[in-house]
């Protein structure tokens, strides 16, 4: 399995895998995300086998790729209903040390960043409708990368926000300028 890892420059010093300790990240998602996951691609595929359940019925001579496609679609999306928000489970990790901000993600492409605290320039908590359903929140912590933001999706909404006080003192707290 290939990582894309992404690191920093850390003032005084580049970051290298003895400082950050390189290793999967320790703490799993809510398994609340499981359902959040399974409902948005739900979501997805009732749109998806909608449309061409409507153009299937409505016109008076299918098109055979059409009608294909609808019974392709109406085999893959209950497979993938089941097999992708476990997986995604079992992948989805995330970690804070007093160094740096680790998060693994993602299930067919997998993604694994690494955000030294002393880059952190915001942190922010987010939460669509369905997350707040779910009791789920997402923090994106801002670096001063060219990869973009870290984010942690998943998280049960009071973790999220014991961990958004956790990464703000620690930042305060930790000397340089994030940039």
């Amino acid at each position: 399995m290939s990582w894309a890892v992404h690191t920093e420059v850390v003032q005084g010093g580049e970051v290298t895998e003895e400082t950050l300790g390189l290793r999967p990240p320790a703490n799993r998602v809510s398994r609340r995300a499981i359902g959040y996951w399974t409902v948005w691609a739900a979501v997805g595929w009732v749109v998806l086998v909608g449309a061409q359940t409507v153009f299937v019925v409505t016109s008076d001579d299918a098109p055979t790729w059409l009608t294909v496609t609808l019974t392709i679609s109406c085999v893959f999306a209950p497979l993938h209903l089941l097999v992708m928000p476990q997986w995604r489970y079992r992948i989805h990790r995330w970690e804070v040390t007093g160094e740096a901000v680790y998060t693994q993600e993602g299930w067919l492409k997998q993604d694994w960043r690494i955000a030294p605290i002393s880059r952190i320039q915001t942190v922010d908590i987010e939460r669509d409708p369905v997350e707040q359903l779910f009791r789920l929140a997402k923090i994106t912590v801002t670096t001063a990368s060219a990869a973009g933001p870290v984010k942690i999706s998943g998280l049960d909404h009071a973790d999220a926000l014991a961990l958004a006080a956790e990464l703000t003192k620690t930042t305060q707290a930790t000397p340089g300028d994030a940039t």
